[in-house]
Parts: C-alpha cells; sequence; structure tokens
C-alpha cells in the first residue's frame, strides 16, 4: 500500500529550512509526523521556524551552521545524530543567488554562489552519506537544484552553473552509493513566488518574460515542490534515483 505513513518513523535534515521552501519542506515532514532539524545561518530566522514547527510536531529543532564552512557542517550532522539519533533524509535546499550581468560577476560573487549551492551541496551529503554508511542506513538524499540546470537564463551564469553541476552531482552520488542502498535524486523548479521572491516580481517585464516561458502559465508554489520532495522521501521512490524531477510548468519541455 502506498502512501506518506513511512514518512512518519523518519528523521529528517532539511539544510535551509529556515524560510521560504525549505521551511514549507520542514513543515510538511512534520505534519506527517516525521522528526526534523532545520538549519540556516540567520538565529532569528531558525528560531522562529522552529516555533511553527513544533507546534505542528514536538519533535524538532534546529542548528545554526553556515555550510559554506566544512566545520559548521560537521558541527551540523554531529547535533542532528545526537537530537534524533540517526538521518534517514537529508534536504540540500540551501541556496543563493546574485543576479549579475556575466560581466560584472566578481570572483566573490562566484565564490559565493558556487560555495553554498555546489560546494556546501557535496559536502553536507558526504557528511550525511557516511553517516548513513556506517549506521546501514538505506536513506535518501534530495537536492534541490533548479530548471536553471537545464537551460540558460540572463544575469545567470554563476547560477546556471552551481545548480547544472548540482545535477551531476546527484548522478555521481548516486552510482556510487547505489550499492548502499542510498538513493540520491534532486528537484528542479522553476520560478517560485514566495514572500522571499516577491521583489523580484514586481518588475513587470521580468514577470511576463518568466510567464510567457511556462505553458501551464503561472509560477511554481512552494507546495508543488513539497509534494515532489514528500514522494522522493516516502516508499514510492525507493527504486528511483540519479534522477532530477522538474517542477517547472512544462518550461524545459519547449
Amino acid at each position: 500500500m502506498y502512501s506518506f505513513e513511512d514518512l512518519k518513523e523518519k528523521n529528517i535534515l532539511v539544510v535551509g529550512g529556515s524560510k521560504g521552501i525549505g521551511k514549507d519542506i520542514a513543515a510538511a515532514f512534520a505534519d506527517k509526523g516525521a522528526s526534523v532539524v532545520i538549519t540556516g545561518r540567520n538565529k532569528e530566522d531558525l528560531e522562529k521556524a522552529e516555533a511553527e514547527l513544533k507546534s505542528i510536531n514536538k519533535g524538532c529543532t534546529h542548528v545554526q551552521a553556515d555550510i559554506t564552512k566544512i566545520d559548521d557542517i560537521e558541527k551540523m550532522v554531529a547535533i542532528a545524530e545526537e537530537h534524533m539519533g540517526r538521518i534517514d533524509v537529508l534536504v540540500n535546499n540551501a541556496g543563493t543567488n546574485i543576479a549579475k550581468p556575466a560581466l560584472e560577476v566578481t570572483e566573490n560573487d562566484w565564490d559565493t554562489v558556487l560555495d553554498t549551492n555546489l560546494k556546501g551541496t557535496f559536502f553536507c551529503s558526504q557528511k550525511v552519506g557516511r553517516h548513513m554508511i556506517d549506521e546501514g542506513i538505506q536513506g535518501k538524499i534530495i537536492n534541490i537544484v533548479s530548471q536553471m540546470a537545464f537551460v540558460g537564463y540572463v544575469k545567470r551564469a554563476a547560477y546556471c552553473s552551481s545548480k547544472g553541476g548540482a545535477v551531476q552531482l546527484t548522478k555521481a552520488l548516486a552510482v556510487e552509493w547505489a550499492h548502499h542502498q542510498i538513493k540520491v535524486n534532486a528537484v528542479a523548479p522553476t520560478f517560485i513566488k514566495t514572500d522571499l521572491t516577491s521583489g523580484m516580481f514586481q518588475d513587470e517585464d521580468f514577470y511576463s518574460d518568466v510567464l510567457s516561458r511556462i505553458p501551464l502559465g503561472s509560477l511554481a508554489k512552494p507546495s508543488d515542490v513539497t509534494g515532489t520532495v514528500l514522494f522522493l522521501a516516502s516508499n514510492m521512490a525507493d527504486f528511483i534515483t540519479g534522477e532530477t524531477i522538474k517542477v517547472d510548468g512544462g518550461w524545459t519541455a519547449i
């Protein structure tokens, strides 16, 4: 019988879970009965998100960490292990973008985007993957990437590069850890309208251009991404690995 019932026994680590899509993902897992640890850099955001999650499921907490720093990743995973006992599912949601024309991108801009979106994703996966292998956990790793891994777009040179790399990383880890029965997949959303992104859509030309590229005619909702993550984390997706599911309203089908 397929359902999300199996998730209530799971322990979930959501990296970048203090706001936006990450918080929505964490709340959805908590609602299914899973224990959830969220991470992020901003303590105030984390404490606010934790309070919301605990109102759903008391078995939730937060860890403050910067995933561009290896020491922080080590601490983050250790605390999550201590709190939950084991990590069954890792969701790599932390990400950033610096929207600039390619000719204006600085070394610092490039490093900021790549260190979070690719380096951080790899080393979080490495640390949690080692935990899963050592403990014999047939776990799931889910990377939140982007449709920009598959198409080019203006002012996204660093971002497209980082997300394209994360898609290939997903495949590489899936192949390497398959014999441990660790499934590694990714979710690639199109533009999503949230409180965090609403500012960019005040540019009417930009908003119109984005909508013109989406055959379904609207932006994605956080719940569109969350549903796909829950599916990949559940036993319904136990024979899926190395895949990236696009949640893009048909953008990349054109």
